[in-house]
């Protein structure tokens, strides 16, 4: 029988902290202690998982959200992205819909917010001022989770059906850019004035991460031989990202459930090993991952 002696994590008793096996969480993380960080891989979205959802009462801006600026597009421009949003958003996270059912509505989503982004002729030189202005906030404790897992060498995966040229100026005004981490998202093509004319490559949704998962798996050789994935999101498309990583030895992952709690809770619980409850913070990510960095004890299973 496994023994959980030997890990402490406290947090996870927490009353935001829900699990439906406990005992395999606490095994998954033993597991990936006894064989180090150099083993490990972290793969994350970006909105409302590594940012926070809300803040003082207020929704904190998604990527697409922040170039919300006048510096950017117009006001009718905003109004329009707005009511996409409030017509999709609840099909998003509407869990009598199955992801099929879902999937074409969102490339719709996305299509149609992609085109009126064009249409506003947007600035490269202007989208650092905009992220400044905008009251977008990494969660509590993104500090020590980037910082640690740069110092420990983990290279970090962030998966975003955002804005990757937004996503990665957040990530820089907070000091956190470090070379483990890799991104892959919807990036824009400036023309040779700085205006944005496209966007790069095959969109990017929330329900179709899988298949970019399978497609960057091969370029990214730094994670090549790390078997233990650590996977982070709040949707239950983000459960595929981690479908390109061959030779999956251990997987851990957390859910952060933002919103629509009741209506969600079963179906998070069913599919994520722990689930985050209006928890604003990577309390509980930076807890796990201090004890997967923690020199491994001699003790053995009994």
């Amino acid at each position: 029988i496994f023994k959980n002696a030997f890990l402490q994590i406290p947090e996870l008793s927490k009353c935001s902290v829900l699990m439906r096996e406990r005992c395999r969480v606490e095994e998954t993380i033993y597991n990936m202690q006894q064989t180090g960080p150099e083993n490990l891989q972290v793969i994350s979205d970006f909105d409302m998982t590594l940012t926070r959802f809300a803040y003082k009462g207020k929704r904190v801006p998604t990527t697409h959200n922040i170039l919300d600026n006048r510096l950017l597009i117009d006001e009718n421009c905003t109004k329009k992205i707005k009511k996409l949003l409030n017509t999709y958003y609840p099909i998003e996270i509407d869990a009598r819909l199955s992801t099929e059912e879902k999937l074409p509505l969102m490339v719709e989503w996305w299509t149609k917010v992609h085109k009126l982004l064009m249409e506003q002729k947007i600035r490269k030189d202007l989208l650092a001022q905009a992220v400044r202005e905008s009251p977008s906030k990494l969660r509590e404790g993104y500090k020590m989770f980037f910082d640690h897992l740069a110092e420990q060498n983990v290279p970090l995966l962030i998966f975003s059906a955002g804005i990757g040229d937004v996503l990665e100026e957040v990530i820089r005004q907070n000091h956190v850019f470090h070379p483990n981490v890799n991104i892959i998202s919807n990036y824009m093509d400036f023309d040779h004035t700085g205006v944005l004319q496209a966007f790069k490559g095959q969109l990017i949704h929330t329900f179709n991460k899988r298949e970019g998962a399978l497609a960057h798996a091969a370029h990214l050789t730094e994670l090549k031989g790390r078997q233990n994935v650590l996977l982070l999101g709040d949707s239950l498309g983000d459960l595929t990202m981690a479908d390109g990583v061959s030779n999956v030895q251990n997987t851990l992952t957390i859910g952060f459930l933002n919103d629509q709690v009741e209506e969600r809770k079963e179906l998070f619980l069913n599919s994520f090993d722990i689930v985050l409850v209006k928890d604003e913070t990577l309390e509980i990510p930076n807890a796990i991952l201090k004890n997967i960095f923690r020199t491994p004890r001699c003790s053995k299973r009994t």
